[in-house]
Order: C-alpha cells, then structure tokens, then sequence
C-alpha cells in the first residue's frame, strides 16, 4: 500500500478543533489498514503571524509543495486585526493557493436527507441537491494588478482592485468544469457579469468556444451571476455545475452553503493542473466556513466541512472512491442518528459538541467499512 504524505495547516479559530477530528479518523484508517497516511503538521494565518511574523513560514510553504495533498482549516480572528495588510492571516492561504497554482476551486452543496429542514429553504426546493459550484481561484480580482488605495490629496483616497483575466485561465477552468459535468447530470452553467464588465464579455465568449470545440456533447448554459444568485435561491435544482470566476464563486458558494443548512456543512478542494509525468494534481483542501473566533474553544463547532474536506482528498488526490464513499455513508449516518452541532440543531434532535459529532462519524465509518 503507498503512503500518501499529507500536510495539515489546522490555523486559527476552530481550525484546530475541527482538524482534530480529521487527524483521529485518518488515526483510524492508519490502524485499521485502510490506507497508510504520513502527517505533517505546521503554522498558518494568525498561528504562523505569532510564531515567524509571517501568514506562512517559508519551511511550511515547502512543506506544501513536497506534500501530496495539503488540509487546511481556518485563518483570522480580531487578534490580528491590527497586524500588516501583507502579513494578514488570509495572506497565507492567499500564498498557497497561489504559489501551488491550485486554480480550481470545487465546493459541492449537498444536502443530507436529515437535514432537509435546516435549510433556509422550504423542503422540496432542496430535499435531494446535489450542486457543485468550480471558482477559478488564482484569476481575478484578487490577485490582479494594480491593488491599491492612492492618496489623492485635499483628504481625498481613492483603491483599486484589478479584475483580470487571460484566455488559458478561462479555458483551463472551463474544460475541468466541462469534464466533471460528464461525471454528473452533464450541465455546466457559466456565470459571469459581461453586462457591465469586460471580463465578463471575454469569460462568456472563451467558454462557448472550448464549448464548441472539445464539449459540444455537454449542455451549456449562460447567466449573469447576479441573476443567478437569485436562482439558487429560487429553484436550486435547476443546476449542476456552475462555473465562474473568483469574486463571483467566492459570493455565490456561501450562498450555496446556506442551502445546505450552515458554512459548517461545506468542504473544498482546490486542484492544479496535471502533472505531465505523474498525471497528479497539486491539491489543497479546505471547509468553506471561516475561523469562526465568536465560538472558537467552546466546542461548539460543525466539523462535517472538515471532515468531508478530508473525503474529497481520499476521491480527488488518492483515488480512493470508495472509502470516500463511505466516509459520506458515515456523515449521512450520524445525522440521521438525530446528532446536530448547535448550528444545524433543530426540535427534536440532540445537540452535541464538534468531539462528539467526530466520534460518531468514526464509529459509523467504522461500521460502514467493516
């Protein structure tokens, strides 16, 4: 059996809260012979800030690069509030995605039969999604140049962000939105603001043509983004793949959480090209929920993002289906178990804290993989 090497970034908040639930599972799999994890563990974000004086050391960022997969937590918190726009704890996952090239972004919005009514939806609009929203990750308006806030004089500032993007990040995410279309119900929706923004004109255009060219047997389908927030919201089903670019995916996949029941619920993955030699992908893993301080240390935190993060690294950088498979049969079992962190509780479940909920899903993976 080959050893996976995996780097964990726990960071702040209930970053390390949750992970910890993450490393008692991978614990399990290393025991039981399910699969043979090496785990490295180091600083990000506001941890990494107190121990080197920066967001991510150099040392950790090599860590990322010989590492098969990277699992991160959270970064943030109002003790750093004062530090350096540069030093920010953000500026580390910022980095990692960036100097890893880990320009595709999937966040799947799934909803759990047991938690159909956690929603802020009613019921029948979500009972049964199954929605995966692709961000382009290293484009955009984030990382585009000139980023600054000038100073005009007479009291006057004015910032710049630079929205940017070239042909090949578009065709590059379009065809991985394209390609995991054939792997579902075989849509793909491309969101974009070409209205009002030139980028957006150039987005729609690119994406039609590597449609045209290579996906012609794959349905297409255009919206402008804030149309279709609107529509997630509206009949959510409707979709299957939606493919967009950084701000918009950033806004419309925690819109896509909140069907889901809360941010706690909702994992990542964000993979880079093919290596050409190996075929491998650098890939980095990550729940869609913040740091959460206001609850940090109580307990209290959802550690399903986390964990099924974890569940889209054995799928996407292990090849391990099946025991992704199950780790979902695990998650679907605790919930209906009737357990529920305080933010997906409800009448007549019982409320349980992030270790609790953690061992209930191991012991169902237990179950499920014997």
């Amino acid at each position: 059996m080959a050893t996976q090497k995996l780097l964990l970034l726990p960071g702040d908040g209930i970053g390390p809260e949750t992970m910890r639930e993450v490393k008692a599972l991978i614990a399990l799999m290393n025991e039981a012979g399910l699969a043979s994890f090496e785990i490295e563990e180091d600083f990000v974000g506001g941890a990494a800030y107190d121990a080197h004086g920066a967001a991510i050391s150099e040392d950790a960022m090599a860590k990322a690069e010989a590492a098969d997969a990277v699992l991160f937590g959270a970064v943030g918190g109002p003790k750093w509030d004062a530090v350096p726009y540069e030093q920010r704890p953000e500026a580390g996952l910022l980095r990692l995605r960036k100097d890893l090239a880990v320009f595709a972004n999937l966040r799947p919005a799934i909803v759990y039969p047991a938690l159909a009514d956690a929603s802020s939806l009613k019921r029948d609009l979500v009972e049964g999604l199954d929605i995966l929203i692709l961000r382009e990750l290293t484009g955009g308006v984030y990382f585009g140049e000139p980023k600054e806030i000038r100073d005009l004089g007479n009291s006057q500032k004015r910032a710049v962000d630079t929205q940017v993007y070239d042909t090949f990040e578009i065709e590059r995410i379009a065809r991985v939105a394209f390609d995991l279309a054939k792997t579902r119900r075989n849509k793909v929706t491309s969101m974009e603001k070409r209205n009002v923004m030139k980028s957006g004109v150039l987005w729609h255009d690119v994406v039609d043509d590597v449609h045209k060219r290579e996906y012609a047997d794959v349905e297409l389908e255009h919206m402008l983004a804030d149309a279709g927030g609107m529509q997630l919201v509206r009949a959510p089903k409707q979709f299957d793949v939606i493919v967009t670019d950084n701000l918009f995916g950033d806004m419309l996949s925690d819109v896509a959480a909140m069907l889901t029941g809360s941010l706690g619920m909702l994992p990542s993955a964000s993979l880079g090209a093919p290596d050409p030699a190996s075929g491998k992908r650098r890939a980095l893993y990550e729940p869609v929920h913040g740091s959460a301080p206001d609850i940090a240390g109580t307990g209290a935190a959802n550690p399903i993002a986390m964990i099924a993060s974890f569940g889209m690294c054995l799928r996407y950088s292990f090849g391990m289906g099946e025991l992704a498979d199950t780790l979902d049969a695990a998650i679907a079992a605790a919930l209906d178990q009737g357990l529920r962190t305080p933010d997906i509780w409800s009448e007549g479940t019982r409320k349980v804290g992030t270790e609790e909920m953690g061992a209930a899903i191991r012991e169902a993976f237990r179950a499920e993989a014997a």
